[in-house]
């Protein structure tokens, strides 16, 4: 049984899209398309912008977005046994799967990426990956340090992002290197994504996501939220409101696929972090990528 992952923020780079854009007809027009729904050349800044460019999150998220329904619409006779996508990925997984039309999908990223970008603003706060330490520790450290801090990104076993207020996550990183953590670095990102302090972002979400209508997935689709597949449209969208500031169940996703019997994982779009987080929760998992 074959599954379809779609990568979140942090998988872009400059260039991205371009090989698909020049030889396939139906990709360009996804290009021109976004353009238009953008209001501003994504395409340009995809094929030649600065990594600094890349980086800003209102172009980020859509450009992985665009290149990831790029490289699915090259896949001949689509049809996955499930799906999943990190954080930003789900969105892309939805549009894959029928949930989302295209246009919907790109506008709901849009709005994503603008309301975290504001979310950002408005309080200091950021990201750490921690490894080389147990989940259920470093969500123990988490609770006993002031402020706001907790697990955000379950990405594979000995690798957990934690998100937060800037001084509770550098207590959190002192106390748990203290813990024996291999390592606790502070990521160079906006803010802190999938804690608490998204909620003026969900917020904003929420209302474009409940005017936007939802089809049931032609296969089921595993949510970050929860780590199991879903098949009911109404229950994916209010798994997608969840989301911002709800934990990415990474590690949790690709243990369930497992379970109900996926074998292989093919990575759709930039760069190929989700392949070799999949084979750290099981190396025996067959992956590959297109892009």
């Amino acid at each position: 049984m074959k599954a379809y992952v779609f990568p979140g923020q942090g998988a872009q780079f400059t260039g991205m899209g371009k090989d698909l854009y020049d030889t396939n007809p139906i990709v360009k027009d996804l290009f021109e398309k976004a353009n238009d729904i953008l209001g501003f050349n994504i395409s340009e800044i995809m094929f030649n912008g600065a990594a600094e460019d890349l980086k800003q999150t209102n172009v980020t998220q859509p450009a992985v977005f665009l290149h990831s329904i790029a490289a699915a619409k090259t896949i001949e006779n689509f049809s996955p046994d499930a799906v999943a996508g990190h954080s930003l990925g789900e969105l892309s997984a939805l549009v894959a799967t029928e949930v989302l039309t295209f246009e919907d999908g790109l506008k709901l990223v849009s709005k994503r990426a603008n309301a975290m970008q504001k979310a950002c603003e408005l309080k200091k706060s950021t990201m750490a990956a921690i490894l080389g330490l147990e989940d259920n520790l470093i969500e123990e450290v988490c609770e006993n340090v002031d402020g706001i801090v907790v697990a955000a990104n379950y990405n594979c076993p000995g690798q957990l992002v934690i998100s937060g207020e800037v001084e509770a996550v550098e207590k959190a990183c002192e106390k748990l290197k203290e813990a024996g953590a291999k390592r606790a670095l502070i990521l160079p990102v906006g803010g802190a994504f999938h804690s608490p302090l998204m909620e003026p972002a969900k917020e904003d979400l929420q209302k474009a996501i409940e005017n936007t209508t939802f089809n049931n997935p032609i296969c089921p689709v595993y949510q970050n939220v929860t780590a199991y597949g879903v098949k009911d449209a109404l229950e994916i969208k209010e798994n997608l409101i969840a989301q911002l500031t709800a934990p990415v169940k990474w590690t949790q996703t690709v243990q369930q696929m497992l379970k109900d019997g996926i074998t292989e994982f093919v990575e759709v779009g930039p760069g190929k972090t989700l392949q070799g987080l999949i084979k750290k929760v099981d190396r025996k998992a067959e992956v590959s990528g297109i892009q």
